[in-house]
Order: structure tokens, then sequence, then C-alpha cells
């Protein structure tokens, strides 16, 4: 059994390379982009910066309320702006799907400042895990003051050991409990170990070292002859009393992110396979498989599920040969070490089938929404005669009319067993609209991860307009 902590694994930094040159370098679940150096997106990125110090100009304070309310107005548009700006950038830039990867952006300190913290929620609404600030000591601080997000959202990233003065500290956890050190090679075990003491004594008398995290970021060059240092840290930051930590590598290839990642997690197999669970974006399982390094290194490259055959003593490019290749989204381990996890989206020309009985997962069909859904892509491909469903789509208006109805009797309903009928009505009505759009479950969860990245919040208001024209179909 493991301890008190996950399995820690490397993960991406990018400085040069960018995550849309084809590899799936985000795959394993968390990567860092530093925009300035990514030479194909920083003219992207310095726009969103322009229009984060426009809004940050605003002045919204003005004592004349006409006023006041206006720039309010032209304030919450550059908002808005800004964070389009940003999706845009993470998701079509980028390529990065970041409802699913938790990204960090790089961001300099002077640049926090000079947009009044707003660039970093910006990037936060967007859909960024974590903003990390560089900047010398004391504009580091100011930044971080300056942003005005929660500290589990912020790192403060230094260029080197050396700049992590014992003193700046303690200081800095007032705004974040997380560090990140960019070393130029990979570390000796005393170098380390030595290193994060350091920092774990002089985070002041409120913290413990178990609170923090200390990342290093390594040029991926330093793991091509050895991957020790990799695992060496994975070992120590698990330990009962020491800080969190990963190694990102920067710019690596596929294999050597894929073999440092195979280098903290372990196998009791004699054949040094790793049992792999492969599951939906929403966590259904759909098989057990097998992994071996050099599987996860192909998976890498390519952006898909591979896996090792057993039974061919090779590699299984799930697909080749049957056409339900998948689309691989991330690789995980569980929080012993000893199981990794595909998350991936089951694709198909004739079916999306993981099973070789053409069914989605190896247990037989899905039960619950994901049956209804397959049940309303088969009608809308081929209805039989006098489908309701059929006529739902044929029909926009009635089905308009049938979500609102139905909506509203989920609104009124207070019996439990009620409301569970009236839920079950508006997801079949709900589920039916987003089929016609060709808008899957997948898709909504990852709108649903999406939201939980953002900082800034809507007062949630009901829209009286809404409620009129909800009104008028009722009435009808």
């Amino acid at each position: 059994m493991g301890g008190t902590k996950p399995t820690f694994v490397p993960y991406t930094t990018f400085e040069k390379l960018t995550p849309a040159n084809g590899e799936a370098l985000t795959a394993l679940g968390r990567c860092r982009i530093n925009p300035l150096t990514c030479t194909e997106s920083n003219d992207k990125f310095n726009s969103i910066f322009n229009k984060n110090v426009d809004q940050s100009k605003v002045d919204d304070t003005a004592e004349d309320a006409e006023v006041k309310a206006s720039n309010k107005k032209l304030k919450k548009k550059y908002m808005k702006q800004g964070v389009a700006m940003a999706q845009k950038y993470i998701y079509e830039t980028l390529k990065v799907d970041a409802s699913i990867v938790d990204v960090e952006v790089l961001i300099q300190a002077s640049m926090i400042i000079d947009s009044d913290g707003c660039i970093a929620a910006c990037f936060l609404d967007a859909g960024c895990d974590k903003i990390a600030i560089s900047g010398e000591e004391d504009e580091l601080l100011k930044a971080m003051n300056s942003a005005r997000v929660p500290k589990e959202r912020l790192i403060a990233h230094f260029g080197s050991a050396p700049q992590v003065s014992n003193a700046i500290i303690e200081p800095l956890m007032a705004f974040t409990d997380s560090i990140s050190i960019t070393h130029s090679g990979s570390m000796k075990e005393e170098e380390y170990v030595d290193l994060l003491t350091r920092i774990s004594k002089s985070i002041g008398p409120n913290m413990k070292a178990k609170d923090i995290t200390v990342n290093i970021h390594v040029p991926a060059l330093a793991t091509d002859h050895d991957t020790e240092f990799v695992s060496m840290t994975s070992k120590y930051c698990s330990g009962k009393d020491t800080p969190n930590g990963n190694v990102f590598l920067i710019d690596p290839t596929p294999l050597q992110l894929g073999m440092s990642f195979a280098s903290c997690i372990r196998t009791d197999r004699p054949d040094g396979l790793y049992t792999t669970v492969v599951c939906t974006r929403s966590g259904e399982a759909l098989g057990l498989v097998y992994s071996s390094k050099e599987s996860i290194v192909a998976a890498l490259e390519c952006g898909r599920g591979v896996y090792y055959s057993r039974s061919r003593n090779g590699l299984w490019r799930k697909g080749d040969t049957s056409g339900h290749f998948q689309t691989l989204h991330m690789i995980d381990v569980d929080c012993d070490g000893d199981a990794i996890r595909f998350v991936v989206t089951q694709r198909g020309e004739d079916c999306a089938a993981f099973c070789h009985l053409n069914t989605l997962t190896c247990w037989g069909e899905p039960r619950g929404i994901r049956h209804l859904e397959g049940t309303l892509k088969t009608r809308l491909r081929d209805a039989p005669e006098g489908s309701y469903t059929k006529r739902l789509f044929d029909d926009p208006d009635l089905l308009r009319d049938k979500l609102v109805e139905e909506a509203q009797e989920l609104a009124e309903e207070e019996d439990k067993q009620h409301v569970a009928e009236e839920l079950a009505d508006v997801l079949y009505f709900a589920m039916a609209k987003a089929v016609k759009h060709g808008v899957s479950i997948d898709d909504a969860v990852a709108e649903l991860d999406k939201r939980t990245r953002k900082v800034t919040r809507r007062k949630g208001d009901s829209k009286a307009f809404r409620i009129e024209a909800a009104n008028k179909i009722l009435q009808k």
C-alpha cells in the first residue's frame, strides 16, 4: 500500500517547443507554458497582455454614477475579450485541452504589475490551473500581491537555485504554497535534498514542509542516459514530512518523457508490464489492458491509445485493424504507483467500440445516460417508423417547448421521487438537443471542468427576459 501522498511523475515545460507540434507531450496531465519563448505564439500572448492592460486602466470607481456604470461595462467588456483571446490561445494556438490537462503559464512579474493582476485572472478564467510568476525579489512579491487570486493558484518561479534566498521564502508563503526552480541539469541527491531542506526551514512557523510544493525544471537532455534523478525526486517527495514535488522536463521528446514517467511507477509482474485501465474522460471504465515502457512512449508520440499485446508480443495500436481508434487525453498513475490509467475518447466510423464484441466497454453496453446517448445517436441516423425522438429531431420548436416545459416541472417539484423523474425527463430532452447538434456527454463534462478553473464569478441572478420568454412558451 502507498503512503499519504500521490505518486509524483514528470511533466513537460514548453520553452522552445509548443504543445501544437503533433505529439502528446501534455498527456501526463500537467504542463508549463513559457509564452514569451514559444516563438510561434508570443505575439498572440502579447496581444492578450495588452488587452488586460486596457482593462486595468479603466476607472470603475468614478463618483459620477453614469460614468461609473459606463466604465464598469467597458471593464467587463475588456475582461470578456481577454478571456476569449486566452481561451483561443490555449485551445487553438497551443492545442491544449485545459479542461483535462492542468496548464501552468509562466508570466513575468512586470506584466502582472502592469496589468494590475488582470492577466493572472484572465488565464485562470480561460482554463489554466496555475500562474507561475518570475522576477526579482521585490518585484516578485509585488506581483504576487497584485495578482489577487487564491494562493493555491500561484507559483513563485526562480531561474536558478541560488536565486531562492532564505529571506524571501517566508514572505512568499503569504501568497503561494508552491515554488518552481529552473536548474541547468540533473541534481545529485544530496544537492536536491539540501535545497528542499533549506526551503522547508525558511517557510516560517505557520506551515509545514509537507504543505508546500517545490518543482524542479531541468533540460530534458539531462535524462537521456539516466532517469535516476526523476525517480529519486519522486521517491523523496513521497515521504510523510517532505515537500511535494515534481520534475518538469524542458522540451522533451516522447522517449525522454515516457521513460522518465516509467521510472516513477512500479510493477510486480515478471514480464515488467503495467496494469492499465482505459477510461472515458468522465471516468467510465472501457477495459483492462497492459502497457510497456515502449507502448507508453508510442502513445505519447501519436496521441492515441497504444498498449502492449501479450498475445502478439508487441505494440497494440488500438484501431489500426478495427478502425476503433482512441484519442488520448491523459495518462496518469494511481495512488500506489502500480497501475496506469489511459483517459481516451473512443472513436470508430461504424460505432465507438472498445471491445472486440463491438460494444463500448468490455462489460457490455453502458447503462444510464451513456446508454441514452447511444440510443439517441442511433435514432438520429436511422429511426424506426413513428419514433418520437425522430419527431423531436425534425421539429426544433417542439424540442424547445418540451425542454422548457420539463425544466419548469423540475423547478417546481419538491417530492424526491418526482424530482428524479422530472430530472430524467430533462436529461432526455437535453440529450436530444445535444445529439442533434453533435454535442456529446464528454463535451459537457469538458465544459463543467473548464468552469471549475474560473476565479471570476458572476452574480448568477435570474434573467427577466429569459423568464418572460419561457412563460410565453408555457402559456401556449
